[in-house]
């Protein structure tokens, strides 16, 4: 069986590709899994690292803001097309799986002409472009949120949840030795603030001010800066950390170890995205989320006020956060039972074995 993979742009939408690819390997080991992204995307570095395969597309997301500069990126998508066109006739799939992001638009788009079938993974509360425009042909839709309708044809959609990477499930390691993996003292509580893998400015900013009373409370911080803003945080965070040591405070621009961050944190500060919002549900981690507000239909504060409304995290809007990031986390780590509730509530909402629902979707329409 041969299986193409396309989409990325961000760790959001690369890990549940990924979890896929992992899931249909485990499923049949000699499966053959060819993966599709854009060129100069993180995907081109994190796929071949976990052992797969990709080719890159020309291809570049429409300027909305300076509309006379699109006609570099027509030209791109034409060449992505054409080569679409190639990567389709060598590698011959049974069948494309498109996550969203810049390349899986004409790679599916190719896949749809020739009768390939297709299947979507829709990782948000609001669909993307890119998703919506090939809905019409796919042959399966997988959401995790009630109501996609409203973008998709309703015979299609299968609500799977997301994709959470197999070594978040399936970690057990208890908090005490995670912590200690990641190099804390394990006898005292870690907060970990998370960006993303570029970094979130708003997040770093209060950072600034929150580092030093959540660290003269007595708990540890973990701070993943992000790359964007690594050489300005490193700059702050470095007398901090020659002060307190390494047992107590890190910052660094990326954290591979996440399994074990799930495990050993007490509380995280993080954006709300879809698959983050995934993993917390899954691992119960209490959390305070800081959605952004530069995505499509505002979508982040949607997924964040779905688990705020049941009291399944706390939500602080962007704009408020450099003023109570410090106050909400310093009262989350006073209130042991309160952090109990969120834990248990973010719990009873997690949709678990995301990706072996997809793929069993996935075997059903080439079987069909």
């Amino acid at each position: 069986m041969k299986i193409l993979i396309s989409g990325g742009g961000t760790g959001g939408h690369i890990f549940p590709a990924l979890s896929i690819a992992n899931a249909l390997r485990r499923r049949d080991p000699s499966t053959r899994i060819l993966f599709v992204g854009a060129l100069g995307r993180m995907e081109m570095e994190r796929v071949p690292a976990a052992g797969y395969e990709i080719v890159g597309l020309p291809v570049a997301g429409f300027d909305r803001k300076r509309p006379w500069r699109n006609f570099k990126v027509l030209l791109k998508l034409w060449k992505s097309m054409r080569l679409a066109r190639k990567v389709l006739k060598d590698f011959a799939p049974d069948a494309c799986v498109g996550v969203g992001g810049y390349a899986s638009g004409p790679m599916l788009k190719e896949a749809q002409k020739r009768g390939i079938p297709t299947l979507l993974q829709e990782q948000n509360s609001y669909a993307g472009v890119t998703n919506k425009l090939l809905a019409k042909k796919a042959k399966a839709i997988c959401v995790a949120y009630d109501g996609m309708e409203r973008f998709f044809p309703a015979e299609a959609i299968t609500k799977t949840g997301n994709p959470v990477r197999h070594e978040i499930a399936t970690a057990s390691t208890p908090a005490d030795e995670a912590r200690k993996a990641l190099g804390f003292d394990p006898s005292r509580p870690l907060v970990v603030v998370v960006g993303g893998s570029l970094g979130a400015r708003t997040i770093n900013e209060a950072m600034f001010l929150a580092v030093k009373p959540i660290l003269e409370s007595g708990a540890s911080v973990l701070w993943q800066t992000g790359k964007l803003y690594a050489d300005d945080c490193r700059a702050f965070a470095a007398p901090l950390m020659e002060k307190w040591g390494s047992e107590r405070f890190q910052a660094m621009p990326f954290v591979s170890r996440m399994d074990l961050v799930y495990r050993g944190a007490d509380i995280i500060v993080s954006r709300a995205g879809a698959s983050t919002i995934s993993e917390i549900q899954l691992t119960g981690v209490p959390s305070v989320l800081v959605p952004s507000p530069n995505v499509a239909e505002d979508h982040q504060r949607k997924n964040a006020e779905a688990l705020a409304a049941r009291d399944a995290a706390v939500m602080i809007l962007d704009k408020d956060c450099r003023d109570e990031l410090s106050r909400t986390v310093l009262c989350l780590l006073k209130d042991e039972s309160r952090r109990r509730a969120i834990s248990e509530n973010a719990r009873k909402m997690a949709l678990p074995a995301a990706d072996e629902k997809i793929v069993d979707r996935l075997l059903h329409i080439i079987n069909r």
